[in-house]
């Protein structure tokens, strides 16, 4: 009888262990995603007028894993795995990657969050909402995503920090290991930023810099036809970014800028984007908002000296048809100097002359 009592009594007391155990680390994992989906038409790709299906344009088509657990002492575990595919193939996107959105793991704590993996520079965390592209879609982005504000690239083998709120002010740094043996910094990335977020007002700053672009961040494949032949050759990449938006009313408007430097990506000479955009957005209703914007973007090439220009005009209405499900059309308009072939971003060809536009009709449903 006595044994059977402490046997009892053993076992109450491991239950009441995994009890409090699991009190202690409660933990969640949330199932996300989008699927964005429409039709474009555009007039000008290597000479042609072209109807396509697209996916991901308002925002990149996805499903994603994201978890927490509660580790006390206002400790949290925390994981992101995203991936992303195109619905009108159900083909894997990110260049086939299964997580290639998002992976990665890390701390959240009072004194910031710390992250390991695959993940965002601060070129498009803190920069990217001050831009038409972070309030619309991929298709007004700047000279082919030259400044990454639409997300173009992600940083593998990555260490990144974001501190606290201090009083709307948030810091950020991140460092990418390249993994080459012998070879520290080689196609490593540095990226810094920080954020202001006061009421109606926010604003931020970001500067990245890559070591070998080519390889480091775009897996050496071609991408925009606007900066795409600097890339090869550049020993590196720097990318600075400032901004800032305003809400009045119903009226919301950003400016911004943003300058990327390609070293020696021509003739051992450095390649200098400098973007400007102004945009202004109007909700006429709870259920319907317009906008529109325009971008200026000015190249220099040291080598030739030649100074090619692109001017961009944006144009969207967006119809919510829930708080999950909204329908829109948009156009895009951009013209370049003398000489050049345009092309917007996820467009998947240049036009044979200086000019590309484009009109798209789309619903995005969210989940």
């Amino acid at each position: 009888m006595k044994k059977r009592k402490t046997f009892a009594a053993a076992i109450m007391a491991v239950s009441g262990a995994t009890a409090t155990t699991h009190a202690f680390g409660q933990s969640s994992v949330t199932l996300y995603g989008i699927v964005e989906e429409g039709l474009t038409y555009t007039t000008n790709q290597g000479g042609g007028h072209n109807l396509q299906m697209q996916s991901g344009v308002t925002q990149g088509s996805r499903w994603g894993l994201r978890g927490a657990e509660d580790l006390g002492d206002s400790l949290r575990a925390i994981f992101v795995l995203e991936n992303g595919f195109d619905p009108s193939t159900g083909n894997l996107g990110q260049n086939s990657r299964l997580f290639g959105r998002n992976a990665y793991v890390g701390i959240d704590s009072r004194f910031g969050t710390f992250t390991l993996g695959r993940q965002y520079e601060f070129m498009t965390d803190y920069m990217s909402p001050l831009s038409a592209q972070g309030q619309w879609g991929i298709y007004f982005a700047h000279a082919g995503d030259v400044d990454n504000l639409n997300g173009t690239f992600r940083v593998n083998n990555s260490a990144k920090y974001q501190s606290p709120d201090f009083g709307g002010l948030h810091l950020g740094a991140m460092y990418s290991f390249g993994g080459q043996a012998g070879s520290f910094g080689k196609n490593g990335v540095i990226s810094v930023g920080a954020n202001y977020k006061s009421g109606p007002l926010y604003a931020a700053a970001a500067y990245t810099h890559i070591n070998s672009p080519y390889a480091a961040v775009f897996d050496s494949l071609s991408k925009n036809t606007l900066y795409t032949h600097y890339l090869p050759s550049a020993t590196s990449e720097d990318i600075y970014g400032l901004g800032a938006s305003y809400v009045i009313g119903a009226f919301k408007f950003g400016l911004n800028a943003t300058r990327t430097v390609f070293h020696s990506g021509l003739d051992s000479a450095n390649v200098d984007f400098n973007n400007y955009e102004a945009w202004l957005g109007y909700n006429i209703s709870a259920a319907l908002q317009v906008g529109g914007g325009y971008t200026l973007s000015d190249v220099r090439e040291h080598a030739s000296g030649n100074k090619p220009r692109y001017q961009q005009a944006n144009l969207m209405v967006d119809y919510f048809l829930s708080k999950r499900t909204d329908v829109y059309a948009m156009a895009a308009c951009l013209t370049g100097s003398s000489g050049t072939h345009a092309q917007m971003d996820y467009v998947t060809s240049a036009s044979s002359t200086n000019r590309q536009s484009l009109v798209r009709v789309g619903i995005r449903h969210k989940f």
